[in-house]
Parts: structure tokens; C-alpha cells; sequence
């Protein structure tokens, strides 16, 4: 069996579909009854378990399970609970690492790139402590997850016990079917798809950084199809250990973004700059970029998918249709 925590959420839904569509059928969902439920309609699950029976079930199923692929999270930017993030993010991801260690089970979880904080000091996924203590996250989400990260990266330095296989996954701007229970965390894509095809202007935001005209600002959006052949990928490849960054390498504009989504539906591009919040002001991103040559080193050398593409399937393949899910 292959356990997907988060498998009812956005990136652990289209896991799910991916490990079906490569043949594996003992998948076991974890996520809560109140879960974004449609976006798993579509599986053949052996299991849907709820987060606190997880421990148990590994106990029980130790034999039989594969791997643990960990995709639960609080991951709202704007929640302010910073015990339900040290309680979501660190503690519970803090048990699975332990119950994988002892269990001798393979985990691949999720980072993201939010640890870096503004990008003052770069995107290098390098996984040093060294290195690690220079990123200062913007927010708790950001913080919950740079400081499991570094837990992590402690024990293993000192020598701890540890899964067989342990791999850390720092998503950048990822989009794409199955991510529309999320609300105004979701892609810029979703977001704006709605105004798109009624004819209405695409709103994004003014820059308030004189480096960066409106629509400038640059972020690495990747396809959420690509996340899921990364991980493909690593459970195919167990020697693989560490803390990646998954993105594109190459930072694009969200003119760009927009442009594509209009091409995609075959429209006159129309955009419409608004005012940023002023809470978000301080805290805003204006560039993103993942180095992504630790994974190409580790082996990974498949084609990533440039937005042109990706916004296309996106819009085609699901946003136009009836059942948008995957």
C-alpha cells in the first residue's frame, strides 16, 4: 500500500490519480470527513482513514505498506493559529517521521518554498543547518514548515535513526485541476478563470516596487502534473534522499500567466491592475525562482511544463468542462 496523507487536498488528490493512472491499486487516503471530498470521487481507494487512525493503521499494516507520501497540512498563508500550525505542520509531520523510522518506511513530504521567506537570500534547496538558519519565513505556514524542515535536517546530522528513504518537497507556484476548494489560496489561474470566460478583465495586482512594472512581478508556477512525476519518480529511485525544490527553474510574469490564459481561450487579452491590500504590502514576493539542479543532479531529467502548456491543458482539459476534477 501507498499512504497519501492530504489525499482529499489539491496536490494529494492529483498524487492519488497519478500513482492509479501508473498502475498501483492499494492506496489508502488520509484526510478529514469535512475534506474537499469530490477531489477523490473519481479513486479507487483501499482506505480512507482519518489523521489520528494513521499511527494505528501503520502499526497494524506495517507489512503491507509501501510508503508514506505526506501531503497534510494547514496551509492557508492567512490563518493567524500558531498552535494549529505547530500542531498540524511540525507535530504531526514530527510522529510520521518517527513512525517511518521505526516502521522503516519510505517518506516523501511536503516542504515549500515559503520557508525562503522574500527570496532576499536566494532559492537554493542546499540542506545544510548552516544554510537553513539564514531563511526567515513571512509567515506561520512558511515558519511551521522551515522549522520541521530543520528538525529533520538536525537529526540526521546527529545521526539519528531515519526512514529508509526521506525526501523533502519545496513547492513553488503549483496550479492545476482539483484545487478549487482552496478558496483565495488558490492559483491565480482558478482565481481568475471565472472573470476570463464571461468577459471580464483578469484583476491582478499593482507593483509597488519601482524594479517591477504591474503584471511584472515573476513567480515559477508549475503544473501540478509535474509535481506528481517527480514524485513518481522518487519512489522509483529510493536512494534518493534530501530536501528539493520542485519547480520550473524559470521565473515567469503573471502578464505572461494572464496572456496564456487568454490564448487558451482564445480571447483578446484583458487585465485590469488593482490596488494590493496594504497587509500584504510588506510581506509580498516579487520574484521566485527555484534552483532545481540538485534534482536534475540526483537523476530527475524529465521535461517540465512551461505555462503556455500547462495553462492550455488546464483550461481545456478541465475548466471548461462540466466536472472539472481529476
Amino acid at each position: 500500500m501507498i499512504i497519501v496523507t492530504g489525499g482529499a487536498g489539491f496536490i494529494g488528490s492529483n498524487i492519488l490519480a497519478g500513482l492509479e493512472d501508473s498502475g498501483e491499486v492499494n492506496l489508502v487516503a488520509v484526510d478529514t470527513q469535512n475534506a474537499a471530498i469530490q477531489n477523490i470521487s473519481k479513486r479507487k481507494l483501499k482506505h480512507f482513514i482519518e489523521p489520528h487512525e494513521l499511527f494505528q493503521f501503520c502499526e497494524k499494516n506495517r507489512k503491507e505498506i509501501r510508503a508514506i507520501i505526506h501531503m497534510g497540512a494547514t496551509s492557508s498563508t492567512l490563518v493567524n493559529d500558531a498552535s494549529l500550525f505547530f500542531k498540524n505542520n511540525y507535530s504531526y509531520s514530527l510522529k510520521i517521521w518517527e513512525t517511518c523510522s521505526k516502521l522503516e518506511l519510505p517518506l516523501i513530504y511536503a516542504s515549500s518554498a515559503a520557508t525562503y521567506g522574500n527570496g532576499t537570500i536566494g532559492f537554493d534547496d542546499k540542506t545544510s543547518i548552516r544554510s537553513l538558519s539564514k531563511f526567515k519565513p513571512l509567515n506561520l505556514y512558511g515558519r511551521s514548515k522551515h522549522l520541521f524542515d530543520r528538525k529533520i535536517i538536525q537529526k540526521i546530522d546527529r545521526g539519528h535513526q531515519a526512514p529508509p528513504q526521506w525526501v523533502g518537497l519545496k513547492f513553488f507556484n503549483v496550479y492545476g485541476p482539483n484545487e478549487y476548494h482552496k478558496g483565495n489560496q488558490r492559483s491565480v489561474v482558478a482565481t481568475a478563470f471565472p472573470d476570463a470566460i464571461s468577459g471580464k478583465p483578469i484583476k491582478l495586482f499593482k507593483s509597488y516596487n519601482p524594479r517591477f512594472s504591474d503584471g511584472g512581478q515573476l513567480r515559477d508556477f508549475i503544473w501540478v502534473g509535474d509535481c506528481v512525476k517527480i514524485i513518481l519518480w522518487l519512489l522509483k529511485n529510493p536512494k534518493v534522499n534530501g530536501i528539493f525544490n520542485v519547480g520550473t527553474g524559470q521565473a515567469r510574469t503573471f502578464y505572461e500567466l494572464a496572456e496564456s490564459m487568454f490564448l487558451a481561450l482564445g480571447m483578446d487579452i484583458n487585465i485590469e491592475y488593482i490596488d494590493m491590500p496594504y497587509t500584504l504590502r510588506s510581506k509580498y514576493q516579487y520574484f521566485t525562482e527555484a534552483k532545481i539542479n540538485r534534482l536534475t543532479e540526483a537523476g530527475y531529467n524529465q521535461k517540465l511544463t512551461p505555462i503556455e502548456q500547462g495553462i492550455m491543458t488546464y483550461i481545456q482539459e478541465y475548466l471548461i468542462k462540466t466536472d472539472p476534477y481529476r
